[in-house]
């Protein structure tokens, strides 16, 4: 396997580039000033909030793409690349259903800020590693002064089979995707990480040869389609390690880290 052409790599957050404990790597860090003195782009590609991205990230994010909200948003460095608002009219029918279904927590994703109205502590102690920016409101049918993205909704035992039935059948008309083992989310049907990233790879002029993404679930399936070196966790969902050209370590042994380091070996022959 020839990994000298790879020019953008892009990898999800949790469960791939995050260990278990929410955490980035230093070694990251270090590969990091390794893939720009290589002129390879970096791409972090997650379903969490911009805000919750750049302080995993604060030393890089100036130099680097993010895609956020499973692409209902993407800034390369201060430049937004992209913003892809839900309608109105669906926002309002499925918080209306959402709030049926018992144990679940809605989350309506706007460009300012998330949104609210639980004031649940388990939840929001949760909530809080993903959302760095949200106001709790009492009705979320009411905020207006926002442009909204995405919702995302919660249940503390399994997404897949408590949320998903209830929603699925949207399918049709809007991008549903179970993004983790609790967490499902509901956009515009352009709103997934692969429709960005086609948008970068287009602007950048980067071809699917030239690319290298990482994931771990559902949520980075047409991304990983986007890559020839589509690689997926060790741990990554059934779905995902089925799509994947090639399969690396879990988040918790550096799995993105160990093929970096193979990557930029493959640059320093050429050198």
């Amino acid at each position: 396997m020839d990994l000298s052409n790879v020019k953008l790599v892009v990898t999800d957050m949790d469960g791939t580039l995050l260990n278990s404990k929410g955490e980035v790597s230093t070694l990251f860090f270090d590969l990091f000033k390794e893939l720009r003195e290589h002129n390879i782009h970096f791409v972090a590609a997650s379903g969490r909030q911009y805000n919750s991205i750049t302080n995993k990230l604060e030393k890089i994010v100036n130099d680097i793409t993010i895609i956020a909200e499973n692409g209902g948003i993407a800034k390369q460095g201060t430049d937004e690349l992209l913003v892809t608002n839900m309608p109105n009219e669906s926002i309002h029918e499925l918080i209306t259903l959402l709030r049926k279904l018992e144990d679940v927590y809605v989350v309506l994703c706007g460009k300012k800020s998330s949104y609210i109205e639980t004031e649940n502590e388990k939840f929001i102690t949760l909530f809080n590693e993903y959302y760095a920016a949200y106001k709790v409101v009492d009705d979320l049918t009411k905020v207006t002064n926002d442009d909204f993205v995405k919702i995302a909704v919660y249940h503390f035992d399994s997404s897949e089979d408590h949320i998903y039935p209830a929603v699925q059948h949207y399918e049709d008309t809007l991008q549903v995707k179970v993004s983790g083992k609790n967490w499902l989310d509901l956009s515009h049907p352009n709103a997934n990480k692969g429709y960005a990233l086609k948008l970068l790879q287009t602007k950048l002029g980067v071809t699917k040869e030239e690319t290298m993404v990482f994931g771990d679930y559902n949520n980075d399936l047409e991304m990983l389609d986007l890559a020839h070196f589509s690689y997926a966790m060790e741990n990554a969902h059934p779905n995902v390690i089925k799509a994947a050209n090639y399969k690396t370590k879990s988040n918790d042994e550096n799995g993105v880290e160990f093929i970096l380091d193979q990557l930029i070996k493959a640059k320093k022959k050429l050198s």
